[in-house]
This record gives structure tokens, sequence and C-alpha cells, in this order.
């Protein structure tokens, strides 16, 4: 059954007359519908169910059915469960079949209470019981009759409000109090006409007392007459408040003319020539003054209370307060700007260098507005982003630092349209208003750890920013004008290369900041760390003497890390307990020399006696690796253990670390005779091969030459020499392949205290090119073209060692994973 919502009951006589009510009753559930007596309402019918039990009504004499509210209307086909048990017998006045079902005209008779299901298929059919009507009103007493008397005329007077305040009830209708007499009937009446919830329709419906059913009511009718006026004092207030504004808009205008004639100007106007004179000063390029003069033209008409105003003279206050045509001079003087540099960083000549050359091309070429995009790339700790600050004052460029990591949204690089509630522009615009000058010097900081989300990638955003031949017309979306970015000179930061999308990377030229070496980070500490913070902790060299070796102590015992912030932090240890001796009494000044380095901070961290000691038996071999923050050692181990020719390799390593170990076998096993190693060596014993620290994922093929040496110290039974560390790709055929990030691992060597290194033939540019010349002369340089070469070099003779077969196989190791020996 479904009923058409919004339908209004017609208007009736009284109580249909001459209609008798059978026991039995077909029964038509209503969707949101309740039917009460003497009502007649018109009903849509579309069910299969529902039609059937019409057509049936139709044909049989009566005409008379039961009708009954449904409890949910979401139900498709009801049961007697669904349906409520008080309803109304209807009789059909009319029927009328259209292609989409079937409409009917009823009308109310008398309440029933349903007693059993008698039918289901393919209709409810009931046993139903009419409930009597109360009491007539000539029987009642006399207090009664009054009582009820007022009921009916405070029902009809608080129905004819209702109706005069609601739009959805017709005026006609506040004639039924005054054309109905009848008290039982005026409240069916009512019920029928007002909007109330099923529930609440068929709690009415439920009540038989009269006087009860009017109480009822009058509460109902009550709230909804609270409700109507409030909404109506609502709708008054707002018509007030918009006859108000337009009211105040005329006398503005009046005002104004008024003011013209007098040659007087109020404050609105005032304001309009202030924005209109701060257009014409900020020089602005000729697209970006059409905007801003549209704008402001748009403006001078609004009036302040319209939600626009503020919007557009936000947008106004952005366009004027850019430096379209403020800039700085550059200091082109080459020699000042080489100290600057030099005292506020040392080393780092290739830096130093290429802002040089900049430099050059300035002073040879003014006009030349094509600037670098430079991108520094190194560990963390190495001065990157105090640089940038450093070369902007150099420069006497102001200086805007951005930090991109963590930035997901486009929008914090391109801004948001205006469109959105509390728009900005994107974090260039912003930096250049804060900068003051359209050619400071900008740092993009982190820019390895841009992310990208479903509100867009900032690293597509970086490219036009980041490429010379298109930021000169850089649109961001709120201001939605061209800025020209190539007077900037932008510096970007990151720790690794990888994760930068290379499109990005390829627009900007990588400067390369690897570790310090050890001389390096004594003059960084004797020229910057200790000076800051002795400041930073109330010393003067009157309390406290730093000597060299006690910062080579530090250096070599408490940190070992590519750049200095462990250096500092060590350094204002050393600082703070100096400052609480002097707090509790102390006198004479403070001698920092190793002894005292070891007095303050305990025990050192890191001993050279470590490699010596992992080197000490078959089997351990000594490696060097490149990881985002600087070169580091890498041992590893190899050992033997009775079982079938297999290969076992742990320590969380990647495909091409395990194929360098797979080649690494091949290559000693191959090679067995000329090595020296007994032919039944493998085929009785399994090998495993474990890349310590087990909890951190190594990858690469660099550490071939370094399993090829384990492997062959294990079956040889000959130890490596504890101060040689070795990287190389290797071949089936022996050969030794180059490998990346020379520099680093040669400085890792170099902290570790090792004395010589065994590199690739072909790397040996890279050491002459970046390597430090300090430590090439303390570091012994082999290059190798094979295996046979760093065999040689590496392994100790025979004598030196225990038989292969004697090592023992390491204890506590993870879970192997076993690889087929080849």
């Amino acid at each position: 059954m479904d009923v058409n919502e919004g339908q209004t009951p017609t208007q009736t006589g009284g109580e249909e007359s001459g209609v008798s009510i059978p026991e039995e009753l077909s029964l038509l559930p209503l969707r949101d519908t309740v039917l009460f007596p003497v009502v007649v309402v018109p009903l849509a019918v579309s069910r299969e169910s529902s039609v059937k039990l019409i057509d049936d009504a139709a044909v049989s004499g009566s005409r008379v059915i039961g009708t009954v509210a449904m409890k949910s209307p979401e139900i498709e086909k009801p049961t007697l469960d669904d349906v409520y048990r008080i309803g109304t017998a209807a009789v059909i006045h009319a029927m009328l079949k259209p292609p989409e079902g079937v409409r009917l005209i009823v009308q109310g008779l008398r309440r029933i209470e349903i007693l059993e299901c008698l039918q289901t298929e393919p209709y409810l059919r009931v046993r139903v019981r009419v409930l009597p009507e109360d009491t007539p009103e000539a029987e009642l007493p006399q207090d009664a009759q009054m009582e009820l008397e007022a009921l009916r005329r405070s029902v009809g007077t608080l129905f004819q409000k209702v109706v005069s305040l609601s739009p959805d009830l017709p005026d006609e209708l506040q004639a039924i109090p005054q054309n109905v007499q009848e008290a039982h009937v005026l409240a069916d009446l009512i019920c029928a006409h007002i909007r109330l919830p099923i529930q609440e329709k068929q709690g009415l419906l439920e009540i038989i007392d009269v006087r009860e059913r009017l109480r009822r009511l009058a509460s109902l009718l009550h709230r909804d007459l609270e409700i109507l006026e409030l909404q109506t004092k609502i709708q008054s207030q707002v018509h007030t408040e918009l006859g108000k504004m337009q009211r105040d808009y005329y006398l503005r205008e009046q005002l104004k003319q008024i003011q013209k004639e007098l040659g007087e100007t109020d404050e609105r106007t005032a304001e309009i020539e202030e924005l209109r004179a701060k257009i014409e000063a900020a020089q602005m390029p000729e697209e970006a003054r059409k905007e801003a003069d549209r704008e402001l033209d748009r403006l001078s008409k609004m009036p302040p209370q319209a939600a626009e105003y503020t919007v557009a003279r936000t947008y106004i206050d952005w366009l004027v307060a850019l430096p379209w045509n403020t800039s700085t001079e550059d200091n082109l003087d080459m020699r000042e700007v080489r100290e600057v540099l030099d005292a506020d960083h040392y080393g780092i000549e290739k830096v130093k260098e290429r802002i040089l050359e900049y430099l050059a091309v300035r002073k040879f070429n003014p006009e030349s507005h094509r600037h670098p995009i430079l991108c520094f790339a190194g560990p963390p700790g190495v001065g990157k982003t105090s640089l940038g600050k450093s070369i902007a004052r150099a420069l006497g460029r102001k200086f805007f630092r951005m930090s991109l990591g963590g930035i997901r949204d486009e929008a914090e690089i391109r801004g948001h349209r205006r469109t959105y509630i509390g728009a900005l522009p994107g974090q260039i615009i912003q930096g250049i208003r804060r900068a003051g000058s359209n050619n400071p010097l900008f740092m993009l900081d982190e820019i390895d750890k841009v992310g990208a989300d479903f509100r867009g990638d900032p690293s597509s955003a970086l490219l036009e920013v980041l490429d010379p031949e298109q930021n000169g017309s850089f649109r961001d979306h709120y201001l939605d004008v061209p800025f020209d970015l190539s007077r900037v000179l932008f510096i970007t930061t990151a720790n690794v290369l990888d994760t930068i999308l290379p499109p990005l990377r390829d627009r900007m030229e990588i400067i390369e900041l690897s570790g310090y070496t050890e001389q390096e980070k004594i003059q960084i500490a004797r020229r910057h760390l200790v000076p800051k913070q002795m400041g930073e902790h109330g010393l003067t060299p009157d309390h406290i003497r730093w000597e060299d070796d006690g910062i080579r102590a530090i250096v070599l015992g408490y940190t070992r890390e590519a750049g200095v912030r462990n250096l500092e932090r060590e350094v204002a240890a050393v600082c703070r307990k100096v400052t609480r001796e002097f707090a509790e009494g102390r006198t004479e000044p403070a001698v920092i020399d190793a002894e005292a380095v070891r007095r303050y901070l305990g025990v050192p961290r890191f001993e050279y006696e470590e490699i010596a000691e992992r080197t000490s038996q078959a089997g351990v071999a000594t490696g060097l690796a490149w990881t985002p923050v600087g070169g580091d050692v890498m041992f590893i181990e190899a050992t033997a253990m009775p079982g079938g020719r297999s290969l076992m390799l742990t320590g969380q390593l990647g495909d091409v670390m395990k194929e360098s170990a797979q080649a690494a076998l091949s290559y000693v096993r191959s090679h067995a005779t000329e090595l020296g190693i007994d032919s039944n060596f493998f085929r009785r014993n399994d090998i495993h091969v474990h890349v310590p620290a087990g909890a951190i994922p190594k990858d690469g093929p660099s550490a071939g030459v370094t399993m090829v040496t384990a492997i062959a110290s294990l079956a040889t039974g000959r130890r490596v020499r504890s101060d040689v560390a070795m990287t190389g790709e290797i071949t089936l055929t022996g050969r030794v392949l180059p490998v990346g990030g020379i520099k680093e691992k040669v400085l890792a060597a170099h902290r570790a205290g090792l004395k010589r290194v065994i590199l690739p033939e072909r790397n040996r540019k890279d050491m002459l090119e970046d390597v430090p010349e300090e430590v090439r002369q303390s570091i012994q340089i082999e290059y190798a073209n094979t295996m046979r070469d760093v065999l040689d070099w590496v392994l100790e003779p025979e004598d030196a060692a225990p038989a292969a077969e004697e090592t023992s196989p390491r204890q506590g190791q993870a879970t192997p994973e076993r690889i087929a020996a080849p």
C-alpha cells in the first residue's frame, strides 16, 4: 500500500449512515497515513496484494474495508505484527484505475480493534470489533458537558490560530470549528488535518474518551502554535534586517551625493582612495594592475556588510603588499663574500666556489636574471640550512626558509582558490611578502621529504617554481595573476636524492656535502661550536679553556657521525658541567683536555679496538657502506657447519645483496684449488653468511668484495687483516667493478681508525676528486682490478690463523634464509 505524502483530507458532512460493518474485514495497511472516522481522503494503491483487495471489495456489495497504519513504512509486505491493532473501518466511495495503480476515495466510519488474523494471502483478512463511541453529550452530567464544551471551543480556537500561521493549511479550514458542533467529530477532523508524526496521530486514534482526546489534541496544538509563532518571528526579523540593510544602503548613497556636493568624503570613500593610492604605488605589472583595479571597483560598489566585501578587501591587500618592484642590490665584492662564507663555515669548498662563480657571472652580466637552482644534498648535521643563511648574508639578500618536510597538500605551494572560505596564497607568495623583496634567497628545506595524497602532489607544483624557464610567470591560485620568481635565488636541501621526483631533481644543480673529517670537526668545534656553547652557558675564557686534544677526544671517542650535531651536544654537556662547578663555588679555570673530557663525559662510547676484536678469527671481513646519514663500517661474518651444501643468509638483506652473496660463493668454489681450499670443504659444510646489525635493512652490490673475502677467509682458515676495509662489486670471473659513495665510505673508514682501504680501480678518479687531501695522506689506498689482488692484500699468512675446520658457528643468530649452493 502506497499513500502519497501531503494528501489533504476532504470536507465531510458527518458519519456515513446506513453502512453496516461486518465482523470480518479485508485489511488495507496504510503507509505514513492514519485514517480517522468521518474523514474522507484520497489514497493511491500500488502493491499487487492491495490492488487485489480493492478489486474484491469493489465486487462485493458492502465496499467496506479495514484500514490500519503500518509501524514502519519501509516494510514492503506487512504482516499482522507490522501494523497497529487499532484502525478504522472505511467505505470506498470511488475508484479509478490509472496505469500506475489504483486511486480511491474512502471515508472513515468507526474505530475498530483487530482481534485475530483469518487470512494472509493474497492479502490480510481479520476479525474485528467495532469500538464503542464515548457517551453522548446529552447523557453526560452538567459539569462534564460544560468541560467538554470548553475543550471543544479551546481546541477550535487553537486550530484556527494554527491555520492562520501555517503556510501549508488553506484558510478555509478555519470554518471547521463553527460548522462542526459534535465534539468527537471536531476532534477527528482536526487530527486528520494537522501535521503530526504517525505515532502521535495513532495515539489520538486510540483514545476513546472524547474529553481525554481533546486534552491531548489541545497540548499538541499548543506546541505546534509555539513553533509557528517562533518561525513567524524569525522570518519577520529577517525581513526587518533586509529592509534595514536596504534603507542603510539608500541613505549612504544619498549621503555620498551630499558629501560630494559639499566637497567632503566619508570613511569608506577615504578607504577606497587609500587603496587606490597603494595600487598606484605598488608598480604592478599590467595584468595585476587590471585585476586590482577591477576588484577595487567591485569593492567601491559593495556595502561593507556584504559577505564578499572582506574577501575582496583581503585580496587587494595581498596584491598591494607584494614587492612587485622592490629588490635588494647583490654584494658583488667577491673577496668580501668569500670572507663572510669562510667566517661562517669551515671547509665546504665546492659550495663556496659555486657561489663565487655565480657572482662572477652577475658581475660580468648584470642584466642576467637567470639564477641557478641549487640543491645541497648530504647527511644531517653538515650545515646545509645554516649555509643558506650564510650565503644570503654574504650576498646582502633577504632570507626566507620554508620547511617542506611532511607537506602533502599542493595548496601549500600554489595556494587556495578564492572560492574557499579563508583562502590564502601559498607559502611561496607568503614567503616573498614576508621577505619584502622580489629577489630574496628562498630556502626550501627537506625537499626529499615531500609527500603526496588525495589533496595533490606538492612535488609536481614545485616543478614550475624551480624551473628558470617557467617561474618568470608563476601563477598562484589565490592571486590568479603572474608573479616573477626568476629573480629569486632558490636553494633546496635534502638528505637523500632517491625520494625526489626525477623531473624535479633534473631541474636542480646537485651539490653533495659529505661528512667532515676529524681535522675539519676539530676546526669547526674550535671556531664555531665551542664559542657558541660558551656564550649560551655564560662562560668566558676566564672560566674554561679548550685544548685540541680534548676536542679530539670528543670527536673520536664520543661521536661517530657525518655532521657535527652530536659533537655540539657533547660540547654543551661539558659546558653544563663546568657551569655547575662554578655555580657550586669553583674559582680556578677549567682546562678541557682528554682527561677532563673522560671525567665529564664518562667512558668513551666508541673504541678502535672493536674492529681488531671482530676480525680476530677467520671468516669475518670489514666492509664499507653508504647510508643516508653518511658512510659506515660494516662487518660480514661467515661460518661453516656440517651439512648439505647450502648457503644461508641473514641480516635483512635485499635481493641484490643476496645475489652478491651467491656470486661470492660461486667465485670461491670455482677458485678453490688456487686458493688452497680443501676440495671436500664445500661438499661437507653448509655456509652461513650474516651481516650485522640484523634489525637494519641492507641492499646493494658494493659488499660483493667483502663477502668473497669473508668466505675465502673461512674456507682457507686465514684471518682478514684488522686494519683493512674494502668495498666493490664483483663478477663471477672475479673482476672488481666500481661503486658509489666513495667519499662517504672513505671518511667512515677514517673515522673508525682504519689505515688501509681497498677500492675498485675505476673509482680512483672519485678518490682523487672528492676525498680531502689530509684523509688521503692518512690512509693507504689500494686499487684492485680483480679479486685475486684483494685476497693477496687482505688475508694473513696461513700460519697466523687456526684451521678453517675449527671455526664454530656463532650463537643467537636470526632465523636464516636457506639457499641451495650453486
